[in-house]
């Protein structure tokens, strides 16, 4: 059966604030939603089907904050996969374009998070990380630091003690994130950090991981919005940018039968979604130009070089310090700042990657501009788990 191509129609996404400084959930959702609208030359009566994603809040939120958009009637359904709900909302919107379901369709993300580490709201059932606490406990005990910083620092400890990479590989992809930060007016965080002034800050596991190598907690939104071709021609809608391929993995036996812990944060989810993408594509790694990955910590960012495929296993040390990360290499990474700089509210984050990665393919990036970006490179992960990786393609 042949398949319509999904067409990014447009794209929308608000600043991120920290907790208690932004809006309420709702209405950041509606605000991404309005500006995706505006962005696209189309009106809430255009949508046809829409999927909200969030990690926080209670049933139908995305019904909330639709509403105050537009109330015709339309399927709305709630997505929750972790940090990759984003993603999974735009997965599912664009198998209904390429299916014929619907022709145009909206996928949006919000989080309204709190300050501080991240936590259960549910303490009188299983959680679905025991399997992975578990491990965790096995593997790098600490119980004393949060569990995201266990998962994803002793992910980067693996793989220090595995290659031999030190502090200073993360502190210079800290340091990357905030010169590319400089120049997103949507980065909640927008000034630049020297290596020095990552590796002076607090240490949040001795070794292993300072303050500056994760990302905050944050509230935020983002949208997009995906049609047909044909829907697009009827509209006058350029159909610069669509999704060429795209690849949702989830966990396999290996999560926890190679004890390790590159493993149990998704290193084989990463790299069987970009295998996948390649391979329906027909693109390879090296003909991509920009990438906006999940670096919820600098740690995951580095091991995730090689999950794509950016570089050889064991070979991130020497991708960065050949800048092969960054503008003038072979991929610019995280144009955006990342999670990082820009923030990370679990639900918006993969549809604000689209937001950067539209820009990009559009050439409206404006200083922050990949030159002669054609091929965009999208992964968002959520643990418990999920990987979704996008491939995006200029006209």
């Amino acid at each position: 059966m042949s398949k319509t191509a999904a067409i990014v129609a447009g794209v929308g996404m608000i600043k991120f604030a920290k907790p208690g400084a932004s809006d309420s959930y709702d209405q950041m959702g509606a605000a991404a939603v309005r500006d995706a609208l505006k962005d696209a030359g189309l009106s809430y009566d255009d949508i046809q089907q829409a999927y909200a994603g969030y990690v926080y809040g209670d049933s139908t939120c995305g019904q909330k904050a639709l509403y105050h958009v537009g109330m015709t009637g339309i399927p709305v359904i709630n997505v929750n996969n972790n940090c990759s709900t984003g993603s999974t909302a735009l997965f599912m919107a664009r198998q209904a374009i390429e299916s014929g379901a619907a022709d145009c369709v909206l996928a949006v993300g919000f989080e309204q998070m709190q300050p501080g580490a991240l936590t259960s709201h549910w303490t009188d059932r299983p959680t679905p990380f025991d399997d992975f606490d578990t491990a965790t406990d096995d593997l790098v005990g600490n119980g004393q630091v949060p569990l995201a910083l266990r998962y994803f620092g002793g992910a980067g400890k693996s793989h220090m003690e595995k290659y031999g990479t030190t502090l200073t590989e993360f502190a210079r992809i800290r340091a990357k994130a905030s010169r590319h930060a400089v120049n997103n007016p949507l980065a909640l965080f927008n000034r630049e950090v020297s290596e020095d002034e990552v590796l002076a800050a607090p240490m949040m596991w001795e070794g292993v991981m300072t303050r500056l190598m994760a990302c905050p907690p944050t509230c935020g939104g983002a949208a997009a919005i995906l049609c047909s071709e044909s829907f697009a021609k009827k509209h006058g809608i350029p159909t610069t940018v669509s999704i060429k391929a795209q690849a949702m993995v989830t966990d396999f036996a290996s999560t926890f039968d190679a004890h390790d812990m590159m493993q149990v944060v998704g290193y084989d989810m990463t790299a069987a979604a970009a295998r996948q993408v390649q391979e329906a594509s027909g693109i390879g790694i090296d003909d991509v130009d920009v990438v906006e990955l999940h670096d919820c910590f600098a740690h995951n960012e580095l091991i995730t070089y090689e999950g794509l495929g950016l570089c050889p296993e064991g070979g991130a040390a020497r991708f960065i310090a050949d800048g092969d990360n960054s503008y003038g290499g072979k991929f610019v990474t995280n144009p955006s700042g990342g999670l990082l700089s820009k923030g990370h509210p679990l639900g918006a984050t993969g549809l604000a990657q689209c937001y950067e990665l539209t820009h990009q393919l559009r050439g409206t990036a404006e200083r922050r501009q990949v030159e002669g970006a054609r091929t965009a490179l999208q992964h968002n992960l959520g643990l418990g788990g999920a990987c979704v990786v996008t491939l995006y393609q200029a006209a």
